[in-house]
């Protein structure tokens, strides 16, 4: 892992900043084509076209019957994973599902001598949740993206997995995913978005992916709402070296862990103590059983910035405006009015950012990339609509007409004027 000194006013040119920030980037000319090209097959080919590429990325012969997984599979899968995995899958859900309550909207009628106005809110018809199964399995995912679905009301909640296990069968279960699809990457999308003969069209797809998923959700945004465009996982931790290293070293982990492209950061006013932490990982990654992806993650993009004081690693901080925002420092209460950009900011040495991934109840699809800047991460929110709602009275009309007339001569709409003319004149 990497020591960088940000101790200077010019740290905003650091290299090594500037490379770990970009490591999502790629170039869109490398990836487009290929998943222009799936996208094309799927909309022209259907459940063939997912089959063919399923074979060929996958390594699954599947048949048409088999791209649905059966709902009895999730109910059965609910019954023989673990007793205790069950549970603790169970109080996560519940957990989500309650902090999720909070976040519904409703709908709203005002009244102003003889105009009503309000604001009408839907839910979704259908949406539709991508699972990644690749390097690791991801139960957690499946309650993150289904249960704000299912809270706000969604009638149908199709979620796409590619080799999905017990345990994220289980959790669909568990959650109240409607269907189950053996299919994933750019793939998946683009029967999400267009249907196919087995797969509904959806209204929107959300969930996190590889490369080829987000170029594929960006690429057919328009023809599907999506939730956001997501890169590498991360982790940013600020440490004034009042706590242990190695409870940093695993926060770190816990990220590099994920892929080879994940972000570890630590941002630290000790130089001792970033030495500590850096030692730490070496030992812990001795004999750490993913540490191929871990040493990858840490050895290319996993950096330990020094900086000035706490003031310094706020502002670095808000730079960077990393998915999981880490504050342990002995006053991290004191720091959290100077935190503008995170996707989510863990309070305090206890709040280790796995809680967040797994139960605490805010939802871990969360924005990467810097994209913390304006994206939130998934709510409720995410899966309704909104109707504006009005009604004038012959009363209200005599209120308003004028106004809208001078603003239609402004604007040189004739027919705009005259839609108000007609009806000043009765």
């Amino acid at each position: 892992m990497q020591i960088e000194d940000l101790r200077n006013s010019a740290w905003r040119f650091n290299s090594r900043l500037r490379f770990v920030m970009a490591r999502g980037e790629v170039m869109a000319e490398e990836y487009e084509p290929v998943v222009k090209e799936i996208i094309k097959q799927v909309r022209e080919k259907g459940d063939t076209a997912l089959l063919e590429y399923t074979k060929r990325f996958d390594g699954e012969e599947l048949t048409e019957e088999d791209l649905e997984v059966p709902y009895q599979e999730l109910e059965r899968a609910y019954e023989e994973i673990e007793p205790e995995v069950r549970t603790a899958l169970e109080v996560a859900h519940e957990r989500i599902k309650r902090f999720h309550e909070k976040q519904l909207e409703r709908s709203f009628l005002v009244e102003e001598d003889g105009i009503l106005l309000g604001m009408r809110v839907f839910p979704l018809e259908r949406v539709g949740i991508y699972v990644p199964g690749g390097k690791a399995s991801y139960p957690s995912t499946v309650l993150m993206n289904a249960v704000p679905a299912v809270v706000a009301g969604v009638e149908e909640v199709i979620m796409v997995s590619p080799r999905p296990n017990k345990y994220t069968l289980a959790s669909a279960f568990i959650a109240g995913v409607s269907r189950v699809f053996r299919v994933g990457g750019a793939q998946a999308v683009a029967a999400l978005a267009y249907g196919t003969e087995r797969v509904p069209k959806v209204d929107k797809v959300v969930g996190p992916g590889n490369i080829y998923v987000t170029l594929a959700k960006k690429l057919l945004f328009g023809v599907v709402d999506i939730d956001m465009i997501a890169g590498p996982s991360e982790v940013l931790v600020i440490s004034d070296g009042s706590v242990d290293p190695s409870w940093v070293a695993w926060d770190l982990l816990s990220q590099a862990e994920h892929d080879e492209l994940a972000g570890a950061f630590l941002i630290t006013t000790d130089p001792k103590h970033a030495q500590e932490v850096k030692l730490k990982l070496e030992e812990i990654l001795d004999n750490f059983p993913r540490k191929d992806i871990a040493q990858k993650s840490l050895e290319r993009f996993g950096t330990i910035f020094l900086v000035e004081d706490l003031e310094q690693a706020c502002v670095v901080a808000n730079y960077i405006a990393p998915e999981h925002l880490e504050l342990m420092v002995e006053e991290p209460f004191a720091l959290l009015p100077k935190i503008k950009h995170a996707g989510a900011v863990f309070v305090g040495k206890y709040t280790t950012e796995p809680l967040g991934d797994y139960l605490l109840g805010p939802n871990h699809t969360l924005p990467t990339g810097r994209t913390a800047r304006f994206f939130s991460p998934l709510g409720v929110y995410d899966f309704i609509k909104r109707s504006s709602l009005m009604y004038v009275s012959k009363e209200g009309f005599e209120r308003v007409a004028e106004y809208a007339q001078h603003i239609a001569k402004a604007e040189g709409l004739i027919a705009h004027y005259g839609a108000v003319e007609v009806r000043r004149k009765q």
